[in-house]
């Protein structure tokens, strides 16, 4: 259900933070192994996990949406285009997700060079993969917020 208040909104706004720095931490922890490729998978599967989990904490999955009367599925669909969102409201995909992770493609290339540096590339390794996860997440979380906060305004709105 999508939050009524400002406050609830907040509250699970701290949730979804709190998720994202755990899934960050643990794209941190895949990135330590040297082994080519398994860094980028496991980020593939934690935002496969994470952007569904954050669409639905907000109430905006796709099957949260569904159940909503036609006027606010409406509403919705043209706040979520307004901000340019790929994400809010969607069925998450690999090709998402890889589109995604091209788009901190340039840290990622880093972080497979590095890697391969004993220690201090491990290290830099991990804080790249721990910087873009929560980038990502945080993004998400951000647009996810605004619908929203959109639709809480236009609530108060049509009822004043």
């Amino acid at each position: 259900m999508i939050p009524t208040t400002l406050t609830e909104l907040n509250r699970v706004r701290e949730e979804c933070k709190a998720m994202v720095n755990k899934r960050a931490s643990a794209s941190a922890a895949a990135a330590v192994i040297p082994v080519p490729g398994a860094d980028v998978g496991a980020d593939v599967i934690i935002m496969m996990e994470l952007l569904p989990a954050i669409n639905k904490k907000f109430g905006l999955s796709p099957e949260q949406i569904d159940q909503l009367d036609s006027a606010i599925k409406g509403r919705i669909a043209v706040i979520i285009s307004s901000i340019g969102s790929e994400l809010v409201g969607k069925y998450i995909t690999k090709q998402t997700v890889t589109m995604l992770l091209k788009k901190v493609g340039a840290r990622i290339a880093v972080k497979q060079v590095t890697k391969y540096v004993p220690f201090i590339g491990q290290a830099v390794s991990a804080g790249i993969s721990f910087g873009a996860m929560k980038y990502l997440g945080n993004s998400h979380i951000d647009e996810c917020f605004e619908v929203c906060k959109r639709i809480i305004e236009v609530k108060k709105t049509e009822s004043a």
